[in-house]
């Protein structure tokens, strides 16, 4: 790469160029701050632009910044234009620099703060270094900054690297440094780019193996998978076929692939080992040649696959459809909540206990397009503070004492392509809240152990009990971080506002619950279904769904429980028809026997005329409590 050092005579020529260009846009010597500095849409437009970018200079960045560290030097990483996209550094130096605005969302062109390294980077494409006063504005006479640019495949420029510290450490070997990581950044960024026309490729191959209905699925010549059609995928498992090799999932795999290297077509029954099952299934496969007449992978269709069960712990079960309710607010609150399903912003479902807030983030899930993908549950209260961390985030092997060997993957990398729902957030640790916040903004985790950078693509869903804007203000959490969750929230209300709902909830639940349990449903009296509406029901639906469990069990609603009279301990329920029955009327009178003697079983079959092995075998077949 070709570099303007201050030896040549083009570097003073370069310079003097600048200074004339910048009289001539009138950029004021005493000025301090860039004239354009963007935010909010506009920045985090730039953001989602040059995601890919931010992601693949981080840990070049930070390799760097590791050299310099304590020496009072800062990185700032601009796209083409000079828009700052990322700022790290020494503490000191960086405050400074933050004072004078050199923030993401600042330009450091010429057109807006003068002359550079970053300038002349964007105006030459080479790499510089500008120190004292070559800097146009007095404020950058105190600092040195060495620059490089880093460019396409084609040559392009996409961004500049810039290490600024202060005069007294000008040195020529750090423009040096700055190459070296433009370079590394170049070069990874290549890698990716072909990454992606790879799976472009592959995603095309995908997309016609869809419409054939049988499980297909291709391999290298050594057996590794990388494509398989959505019906492989539904019989197989997603997660579990992805990290597999032939010689895993296909038994007496060696006899195969000794075939498919001879250039000799498959057909014949084998093993499938999915998932800790097994199953028979007759096998076609086939070596696939280029135009050298070399073959380069192989398409295996799987026919007749029997007796295999699909395992997936992390997936959501409940869908809108499973949402119960014909109050007109909430009814809004489900449409919304499908209309945002599809964002990638995170959700906030707010809603007292009981309310169903899983619910709600299970449905979001399912309804939107990653409902492929992992739904990854996570209670931030009922972690403790020690473990949250390699919870989240996972470890490496050896990182603390009692890690297991091989280390450990987080929750956030097991949701990677799918969604993440963090339960009672509202506890969670502050200093948790900071990496966390690491997480939400760049969408990267590191494990513990590890100092390498794993980008990951989840949707975050918050849920909370609690008021997160008053805990802000008691400085329980961060203000910065309640800002960034909230940005679609969802309010669920409790069942006390959504009183219209209750006689629907009550029936459902009678019936579902009668019919798991194996019991017969009662009607309750219109009375105490008015006694139950004016409940303000502090549990929500979860309270409501225990009382009527309670019902269906003891045939009785709890004295007292609504305000109502006391009826012998308990309020006998009638259930509708059944009362015509005679095992009913047996059943009551029965009961009623049993409470006159307390349970006594001699006495009640006395009083009965029957047999104490009688009157056992009928409390037995009516499920009466003694």
């Amino acid at each position: 790469m070709e570099v303007i050092r201050k030896t040549h005579h083009n570097y003073n020529v370069e310079l003097n160029r600048s200074h004339e260009r910048c009289k001539r846009l009138g950029i004021q010597k005493n000025q301090v701050f860039s004239k354009r500095i963007v935010c909010d849409t506009e920045l985090q437009r730039r953001f989602t632009f040059n995601r890919n970018l931010i992601l693949t200079a981080e840990p070049y960045i930070e390799n760097l910044m590791n050299f310099v560290r304590g020496s009072n030097f800062f990185i700032l990483l601009t796209d083409k234009e000079g828009c700052i996209l990322n700022a790290m550094g020494d503490e000191k130096i960086l405050s400074e620099s933050f004072s004078m605005k050199m923030i993401p969302g600042a330009f450091m062109n010429e057109e807006n703060i003068g002359t550079n390294a970053m300038s002349m980077v964007i105006k030459t494409n080479k790499p510089i270094q500008v120190s004292g006063n070559e800097h146009f504005i007095h404020e950058y006479h105190k600092w040195t900054c060495s620059a490089a640019p880093i460019k396409d495949r084609y040559g392009n420029l996409i961004a500049v690297l810039d290490l600024t510290g202060y005069i007294e450490y000008v040195h020529p070997h750090t423009l040096g440094m700055v190459i070296a990581a433009s370079n590394a950044v170049e070069e990874m960024l290549k890698v990716k780019e072909y990454e992606i026309i790879y799976n472009i490729n592959n995603k095309y191959k995908k997309n016609i193996f869809n419409f054939i209905p049988m499980p297909i699925v291709t391999s290298d010549l050594d057996g590794k998978i990388e494509v398989c059609n959505e019906k492989a995928l539904s019989i197989m498992g997603d997660n579990k076929i992805k990290m597999a090799k032939m010689e895993d999932i296909i038994g007496n795999w060696e006899k195969v692939k000794e075939n498919l290297y001879l250039g000799k077509s498959v057909s014949q029954e084998v093993n499938l080992y999915i998932s800790g099952s097994k199953a028979r299934c007759h096998l076609i496969a086939n070596p696939v040649y280029n135009s050298e007449k070399n073959a380069i992978e192989i398409i295996y269709v799987f026919e007749d696959i029997k007796n295999i069960k699909k395992q997936n712990k992390n997936q959501a079960y409940y869908t809108f459809d499973n949402i119960i309710g014909e109050d007109e607010n909430f009814i809004k609150i489900v449409e919304y909540s499908k209309k945002i399903s599809n964002s990638k912003s995170t959700i906030l479902i707010i809603g007292e206990s009981g309310t169903g807030k899983e619910l709600f983030a299970q449905s979001i899930h399912n309804y939107s397009s990653r409902s492929d993908g992992p739904f990854i549950a996570l209670n931030c209260g009922a972690i403790p503070e020690q473990l949250m961390e390699s919870e989240l985030f996972g470890y490496e092997e050896g990182s603390f004492t009692g890690a297991k060997k091989g280390g450990n993957i987080g929750k956030f990398e097991l949701a990677d392509g799918g969604t993440i729902m963090l339960d009672e957030i509202g506890e969670m640790p502050l200093d948790m809240q900071t990496k966390l916040l690491r997480v939400v903004q760049e969408g990267v985790i590191a494990k513990i152990g590890s100092t390498k950078s794993i980008p990951i693509d989840v949707r975050i869903i918050a849920v909370t009990n609690k008021d997160l804007k008053k805990e802000v203000e008691l400085g329980k959490f961060r203000k910065d971080l309640y800002y960034r969750l909230n940005v679609l929230p969802v309010y669920l209300p409790p069942l006390r506002e959504r009183k219209s709902d209750i006689i629907l909830f009550l029936k459902y639940f009678m019936g579902s619950i009668s019919k798991k349990l194996g019991k017969k449903s009662f009607t309750i009296p219109e009375k105490y279904l008015r006694n139950m509406i004016k409940y303000d029901w502090p549990g929500n639906i979860r309270e409501l769904k225990n009382v009527v469990e309670l019902i269906v069990n003891s045939g009785a609603i709890p004295s007292n429980y609504f305000g109502e009279e006391e009826y012998d301990g308990k309020i006998i329920l009638d259930p509708g028809d059944e009362c015509l029955k005679l095992d009913y009327m047996e059943k009551l009178h029965l009961t009623k026997v049993l409470r006159r003697f307390k349970g006594n079983i001699t006495h009640s079959a006395d009083a009965l005329g029957i047999r104490r092995n009688t009157l056992y075998s009928k409390i037995k077949k009516y499920n009466i409590r003694t």
